[in-house]
């Protein structure tokens, strides 16, 4: 196990320095100057180029991403061109927006999909699994952004004609609630805080924009199920299980799940560390504060340090994650060991 910790750490640091120098240098091509954005275009060229020398711009590319990166190696990630804010302190004030709205979505995939997956193979060939195998194919291929405009539309705008407030099409929480940051999950503090009435209204609020994440990590996560399970079903075990009486859910499930959980433990791995990554088309539609919504406001303003700070923690995030499933596989199979 500690080889294994040691080999994912040396991994951890190379997908990074990989990802920093890559950003770096493509943020660097792109056109646009961050200095013009934050001054306007009616800038003297005096005011730009005493603001450019002033945060080390108008040195050499590879200079700056040598000091960026000993800045890295320090814990230091840089400041924001345009408010000077530490990128350390916008990543910990957003991300845990986009841990609570990605571990939603997640979970609204997990415990919708896994049900339809089984369901389609324990029905092979019936109009329910054609049903389900018809909805996965339609979540896969409906675009987030329409989804969720559609989803804004049909329960936000729509009601509101009618004065009914079903779902709230943006924010975290309603401006009545006031929440003591404990955790930064606004769910998880109006808990600690015993305040139902707040963690009512982050539920609420959440659920548009964890439908709409959610969708496609759904489909894939069904279709991965029944996949696993109509091979698992076709074995030699399955058959004996049945032989020896065992009941037909006890088989599905004991026998039938747990030895398919490999494949969809990697799916849900790979989903997850995007989610947990950033939604910058969920976040931007639902005004949702989290770090693809930082990240994409960043790269608007051409504000480098954030873009890197926001890369590296998406990076890192999934390799966590993914560090994580792999662990989960030994508990889902116990001949999986790791020396």
């Amino acid at each position: 196990m500690a080889r294994f910790a040691a080999q994912r750490l040396l991994r951890l640091v190379g997908v990074l320095v990989t990802i920093t120098v890559a950003s770096f240098f493509f943020m660097h091509v792109i056109p646009g100057n961050p200095i013009t954005v934050r001054l306007g275009e009616h800038a003297t060229p005096q005011a730009v180029a005493q603001l450019t020398a002033q945060m080390g711009l108008d040195r050499p590319w590879y200079v700056q991403l040598l000091r960026y990166l000993g800045a890295v190696l320090h814990g230091d990630l840089g400041s924001s061109i345009f408010d000077q804010q530490p990128v350390t302190v916008k990543l910990l004030q957003y991300f845990p927006a986009t841990i609570e709205l990605g571990l939603a979505a997640m979970l609204v995939a997990i415990v919708v999909g896994v049900p339809a997956g089984i369901a389609a193979a324990v029905r092979r060939g019936t109009a329910l699994d054609t049903a389900i195998m018809t909805l996965v194919l339609v979540g896969v291929s409906i675009p987030v952004f329409w989804l969720g405009w559609m989803l804004v539309y049909l329960f936000g705008v729509v009601p509101d004609r009618w004065h009914l407030d079903l779902f709230p099409i943006s924010g975290r929480l309603a401006l009545q609630y006031a929440v003591v940051p404990i955790t930064h999950l606004v769910i998880l503090d109006a808990l600690l805080e015993g305040n139902l009435p707040a963690a009512a209204d982050g539920l609420w609020h959440l659920a548009l924009p964890a439908a709409t994440l959610g969708t496609i990590p759904l489909a894939i996560i069904a279709k991965m199920t029944r996949s696993g399970m109509l091979e698992v079903l076709g074995s030699d075990y399955i058959r004996t299980a049945r032989a020896k009486g065992l009941g037909e859910r006890t088989v599905i499930l004991r026998h039938g799940l747990r030895n398919a959980l490999i494949p969809i433990l990697t799916v849900v791995g790979l989903q997850s560390g995007l989610l947990l990554g950033g939604a910058v088309l969920t976040e931007s539609i639902f005004a949702w504060p989290g770090v693809g919504r930082l990240a994409f406001e960043a790269i608007s303003n051409r504000d480098f340090p954030v873009v890197n700070g926001c890369i590296l923690l998406f990076a890192a995030t999934f390799v966590v994650v993914n560090t994580i499933v792999d662990l989960m596989y030994a508990a889902a199979n116990p001949r999986i060991r790791y020396g």
